[in-house]
């Protein structure tokens, strides 16, 4: 499997077993031991290449230790602090990574719960850990401009002068684009003001702070819809303008049953023409559901009426319908019952709008 694969892989093992582990120990051997196996690719039971429980006396500090060392080329190269899946990461309670950074040869410390790893060198200081982060890689929500960073902590790629000659670009890019994500989904009242000054010539009182709050975030979100339907647009060769964002408050139209639709599907075999735009929805909710299920098990059968999107192939196994044959383009959600939901949608990108939907339903399915 190529790197990203793998990752992927993992990614999908963690969202689906999380929820069953109850201890740190736990989250070592189901996610962090094959983070360190499969990603890094470093032999868990060779111990000249990861020493558990890893020990190096430290002034009057005695027998403390680290939950992991990675060794290459004879040195400690990294060390691993794990908390418990879920636990909030903060190195108020890793100061193991503090003081085993400074007595050892280690440049890279790496903190995590499973789920989200953590990765500190010391750009700030020689030998001293830094504060923050200079890569955050989340197995929830996986940012794919990370991969070819992590690769070069692997084993056969290991190149720590690399690592840390980009790490300082790397920190402070990540950070700027998570603060950046936060003021999209909770504008603060210097990003409100900011942007107020702008376009209002007034006075910045309470009661316009009042005013254009609300106007901020909506028009971030709108700038943000925008971004990504030019870009599937572009992708699509589709032209340049975007097609309308339905109002709010489109009414959802519930519909038929699974044994309905099981029907329609034997009935329509013949006279049916896959389009290009039913293509492009089913691409976009595989990439969706990926973390919940291997891709190539998330298929389609299309029917006269609609295009159906399913797990394994099975027509009882139905994840959304595609319902793009009307001049009002709809998605199909099911609910625990197998019934149907119809969803207005008068663009691609509004797909993943119902991406929590689709997930849930993947699971449900595969449970």
């Amino acid at each position: 499997m190529e790197f990203a694969e793998r990752l992927t892989a993992l990614a999908n093992k963690v969202s689906q077993q999380k929820a069953a582990l109850e201890t740190e120990e736990a989250t070592k051997n189901a996610f962090v031991m094959p983070f360190i196996s499969t990603i890094l690719g470093y032999d868990v039971f060779n111990p000249a290449e990861v020493v558990p429980e890893f020990t190096a006396d430290i002034g009057v500090k005695k027998g403390e230790k680290i939950d992991y060392a990675i060794v290459q080329d004879n040195h400690v190269q990294m060390l691993i602090e794990c908390k418990h899946v879920g636990a909030p990461l903060s190195l108020e309670h890793a100061s193991q990574l503090f003081r085993y950074f400074a007595v050892t040869n280690a440049r890279i410390a790496i903190l995590t719960n499973g789920e989200v790893y953590e990765f500190y060198t010391d750009l700030d200081a020689p030998n001293k850990m830094d504060s923050k982060p200079f890569l955050v890689l989340d197995l929830s929500d996986i940012d794919m401009t990370l991969i070819q960073e992590l690769q070069k902590l692997s084993k056969t790629e290991f190149d720590l002068d690399s690592i840390i000659n980009a790490a300082g670009e790397l920190k402070y890019v990540g950070q700027i684009k998570r603060a950046i994500a936060s003021q999209f989904k909770e504008p603060s009242d210097d990003w409100i003001k900011f942007f107020t000054n702008r376009v209002y010539e007034g006075a910045y009182t309470q009661k316009v702070r009042e005013q254009f709050t609300p106007l901020v975030a909506k028009a971030a979100q709108q700038f943000l819809n925008e971004q990504v339907n030019n870009r599937l647009t572009t992708a699509l060769g589709a032209g340049s303008t975007p097609p309308p964002i339905p109002s709010e408050d489109a009414p959802a139209d519930a519909i038929q049953s699974q044994d309905e639709a099981d029907k329609d599907l034997r009935e329509s075999e013949d006279g049916v023409v896959t389009t290009l735009e039913e293509l492009n929805g089913f691409h976009i909710i595989r990439a969706i559901v990926c973390n919940q299920v291997d891709v190539s098990r998330v298929t389609y059968r299309d029917a006269k009426t609609y295009c159906a999107v399913l797990l394994d192939d099975n027509n009882r196994k139905s994840i959304a319908r595609l319902h793009f044959n009307r001049s009002q383009k709809y998605i199909g959600i099911f609910d625990e019952d197998k019934k149907e939901t119809r969803q207005p949608i008068d663009s691609l990108e509004q797909i993943y709008a119902l991406s929590d939907d689709l997930r849930a339903t993947v699971e449900r399915l595969n449970a």
